[in-house]
């Protein structure tokens, strides 16, 4: 039984640690070694009063109008393990372990829900929905045994971002606005908190976990061990870049296995990566890195823009079982479909055919690599041009770029 968290990590760097007025998000997905994490991109939306959304296991109210979103998630799951919405706001979630058992009934996943125009309206409505709903829930595709954790979430903007951390539905959350930031599997908030659920103070005391004589230092209180490890390997090697910190570096930060942020072990694989580019000037479009595929030192970061009419890539969607989805019928998880998307086959068998020849597999790397480059480049002109961009010239963007990548593989 996987009892600990598998070790995520997600960044962010604001000026001036990073380049030229932009702030710069990543984050590696450590997801079970079999799960497959699909790409999906939904338009904007608005609803009827009263209707509801399926999540992962239960339903909630239907909000008005709902923001376009692009999202990396495991594909048997309803939310996401990381994501962007048209506004420029990232969210990237963890799976922590507090001192607060995490709940084995179903409620919400922190894998489940991104809202908002900003980080604070993003995070303000993932507290409230915990308030109402709860967390709770298996986080694999396991039938065997539930791996039930509490949740805590990077969510940035072009202008500061939110580090949330949550304990059942009582939180705490530190606004960050510049520097390098990285949280992983663990709680990291100490003292300096920005808000936090009103009644956190007196809970604790409550359960005599904090006397309320001493500082409150949200990790100490609730964390179930002092082993604060110092999680952020990563952190090191963004700050030395202190000044040049772009999406090249931010996917050379998640690529590094031997510092830990790219994981490979038995139980676990970095089963998909983002980097995000927002730029602090409204007036240029952001753009999202996406994998789609395991293991990011050995596939490319892809890049989406939001604009109207954006072209939908089937090839990295994984196909739907509707209600006879495994994960969707009581008992649940009984089988396992196979939920691998056109570009996971692809890669998979590529690699496969290429671990027996590494002359090959390091020159198609190569290729591999020139191509990613070219779509950094070609992002680079538009977010430092003076003339506004044309959507027609980004509209297939992501879906040219794994078309192009498919054949690569062929």
């Amino acid at each position: 039984r996987m009892a600990a968290a598998p070790p995520s990590y997600c960044f962010v760097a604001f000026p001036p640690c990073s380049k030229d007025g932009l702030v710069v998000f990543g984050k590696n997905s450590a997801r079970p070694r079999d799960e497959v994490q699909e790409v999906v991109y939904f338009a904007a939306a608005t609803h009827d009063p009263g209707s509801k959304v399926e999540c992962t296991y239960i339903e909630i109210e239907q909000v008005p109008k709902t923001h376009a979103v692009v999202l990396s998630r495991p594909s048997w799951l309803w939310g996401a393990e990381m994501g962007a919405n048209e506004h420029g706001v990232c969210v990237a979630n963890e799976a922590i372990v507090t001192r607060e058992p995490a709940s084995e009934s179903e409620a919400l996943l922190g894998m489940d829900l991104v809202r908002g125009a900003t980080a604070k309206e993003a995070l303000d409505v993932i507290v409230a929905l915990l308030e109402e709903h709860g967390q709770g829930g298996n986080y694999y595709e396991d039938g065997s045994s539930c791996h039930a954790f509490q949740s805590a979430f990077l969510i940035v903007d072009r202008n500061e971002a939110w580090v949330l951390e949550t304990s059942g539905k009582y939180w705490a959350a530190e606004k960050i606005t510049e520097g390098v930031k990285c949280i992983c599997n663990q709680l990291s908030l100490t003292t300096k908190i920005d808000a936090e659920h009103p009644e956190l103070r007196d809970y604790v005391r409550s359960q005599g976990w904090w006397n309320g004589d001493t500082d409150f230092n949200f990790s100490e209180v609730l964390s179930l061990t002092d082993d604060h490890l110092a999680c952020c390997s990563g952190r090191e090697s963004l700050e030395k870049q202190s000044g040049d910190v772009s999406a090249q570096t931010m996917i050379d930060v998640l690529r590094d296995k031997d510092s830990g942020v790219c994981v490979d072990s038995e139980s676990f694989l970095t089963t998909a990566s983002i980097v995000s580019v927002l730029p602090q000037d409204p007036s240029f479009p952001c753009v999202h890195y996406f994998t789609g595929t395991p293991d990011p030192s050995r596939s490319i970061f892809k890049p989406f823009i939001f604009v109207d009419d954006v072209k939908s890539v089937p090839k990295v969607q994984s196909p739907s079982f509707g209600d006879d989805d495994p994960a969707k019928k009581i008992p649940r998880f009984q089988e396992k479909p196979d939920r691998r998307h056109e570009l996971y086959r692809a890669h998979e068998r590529a690699w496969s055919l290429l671990e027996s020849d590494q002359d090959k597999g390091q020159k198609l790397m190569r290729i591999m690599l020139d191509l990613e480059k070219q779509g950094l480049e070609a992002m680079e002109d538009i977010l430092t041009r003076t003339e506004i961009l044309d959507p027609a010239e980004v509209v297939d963007l992501f879906y040219d770029c794994v078309d192009t990548e498919l054949k690569f593989f062929k």
